[in-house]
């Protein structure tokens, strides 16, 4: 008996680690690896990234006709704006998108001046699969790190890795290669490298190998 129920876990495991790596190579092409602790901090940080979806409003001081109250960040993670088309918005801060926004007015505007702020955020929600209980896509709060996603799937099966957590997280335009960052439980529970700091942002796929 106890042979037919450590067979049919491990066939319930193959069985969850193929839908794992069909929800991976639908995120894209992989890119590169990382672990998480050697992550530059901008990527791992709390810092806001404007997300798809979210709705932005664009400031350029004393230039009311380049100004936009709300504009909504497409699925390919751009904007338009008056005078410019299509700028990368998806993945950046606020502070660099402005950034980004004033350099592209220089052709129209002498030292332009831009604030951007996030009128509407959309909600953060993170796939969880593999070897978690309840595998499936939750909705979570802003600044929700990988612990948060692994509570809320139920945490790990028995036969899952613990030293083998990994978030994959694709470039903010559609096509964009998927970074693979790994995760040591045991490293997230003490709190003690950089992975413990590490934020989750929308459309990121947790995978527990």
């Amino acid at each position: 008996m106890s042979e037919q129920l450590a067979a049919s876990g491990r066939l319930l495991s193959c069985s969850v680690l193929a839908l794992a790596a069909l929800l991976v190579a639908s995120c894209g092409p992989t890119g590169r690896y990382v672990r998480a602790e050697d992550l530059p901090p901008t990527q791992g940080d709390a810092e806001y990234r404007v997300a798809r979806g979210d709705v932005i409003g664009i400031r350029v001081w004393n230039q009311d006709n380049m100004s936009v109250e709300r504009t909504r960040v497409r699925e390919d993670g751009r904007v338009s704006m008056p005078f410019l088309q299509d700028v990368p918005a998806a993945g950046s801060t606020p502070t660099e998108l402005s950034q980004r926004i004033q350099t592209q007015l220089k052709t129209y505007v002498v030292n332009p001046v831009v604030t951007v702020t996030v009128v509407e955020m959309q909600p953060l929600r993170v796939s969880v699969t593999g070897e978690v209980m309840r595998p499936g896509v939750y909705e979570m709060d802003r600044g929700a790190g990988v612990l948060s996603a692994l509570a809320a799937a139920g945490s790990f099966t028995e036969f899952a890795h613990r030293d083998r957590v990994f978030v994959l997280r694709h470039g903010p335009a559609p096509g964009d290669p998927v970074t693979r960052i790994r995760f040591e439980y045991d490293a997230l529970v003490r709190a003690d490298k950089r992975s413990a700091g590490f934020r989750l942002q929308p459309g990121d796929v947790v995978v527990v190998e």
